[in-house]
């Protein structure tokens, strides 16, 4: 892995609001070269937001961001044509054939590797000929991700990609993602708010709560710096006030589980 002093991605007090609510609050974000970078979060903690800023997609209210040594503000297309981008709405064009989809794809971006294209579209078990319309939402993922990696990005960004599928579509992507990651030189951002995907993939771990990002460390450094506390109550539990570094809440009949940073 490269140095931590070669990063793809910095941000410097990254703020936005919405109207008076503030959705990402002051966040210094610092993505090294190489690797996976898991930014974790429960669902509407601003994770989508700061993505969404990274790529010039929403203007921060306040504060820089920067990617590919690029400002987000101002990303050229050479610079975008050297970053994936995956949704967790894995939009496709419905009316198109997967073959199409491929077509497509490479006649948008600078590079494009069919090899690639194939290989994902083979490991999910998809046949060209197939209406993107007609495939399920696992399966539009696979498709989705293959559009992407054919493009060879030297960053990719998932935005929650697992989000909605099944637990089998979702080791087939953990699975293409540990293959991508293997080059050395590209560098994976995805979000989730699973933690089993992230023990396997991630080097870097940041957790946003609530706009705010709460942790940034290696992954070895997360592992010691969080913890799971199981509370049991004799009658079903209501729900618990505000806990500092809370990251995940389940409730199981007489328990509530806790995942808990620092």
């Amino acid at each position: 892995r490269s140095g931590m002093n070669d990063f793809v991605i910095q941000t410097n007090g990254l703020t936005k609001f919405h109207g008076k609510k503030c959705a990402v609050d002051q966040v210094s974000l610092t993505v090294p070269r190489g690797g996976v970078y898991a930014l974790m979060g429960r669902n509407g903690s601003g994770k989508t937001t700061t993505i969404r800023m990274l790529l010039g997609l929403v203007t921060p209210t306040r504060g820089t961001a920067s990617v590919l040594g690029c400002s987000s503000l101002d990303l050229t297309p050479a610079v975008r044509s050297r970053i994936g981008y995956l949704s967790e709405s894995h939009y496709v064009y419905r009316w198109m054939k997967i073959a199409d989809c491929a077509k497509f794809q490479q006649g948008t971006f600078f590079r494009w590797n069919q090899t690639i294209f194939d290989a994902i579209v083979d490991h999910f078990g998809l046949d060209r000929s197939t209406k993107a319309g007609a495939l399920s939402r696992g399966e539009r993922a696979g498709l989705c991700l293959a559009m992407t990696l054919g493009t060879e990005p030297d960053l990719l960004i998932l935005d929650d990609p697992a989000l909605g599928l099944d637990p089998v579509t979702r080791r087939s992507l953990v699975e293409a993602m540990l293959v991508v990651s293997s080059h050395s030189e590209r560098t994976i951002l995805f979000s989730s708010h699973l933690l089993d995907d992230v023990e396997r993939v991630a080097d870097h771990v940041g957790i946003i709560d609530r706009g705010v990002l709460r942790v940034q460390a290696s992954a070895d450094d997360f592992r010691e710096r969080i913890c799971q506390w199981r509370l049991t109550f004799e009658t079903p539990p209501g729900a618990l006030p505000a806990v500092t570094g809370v990251v995940h809440t389940e409730y199981l009949d007489n328990e509530i589980r806790l995942t808990i940073a620092n």
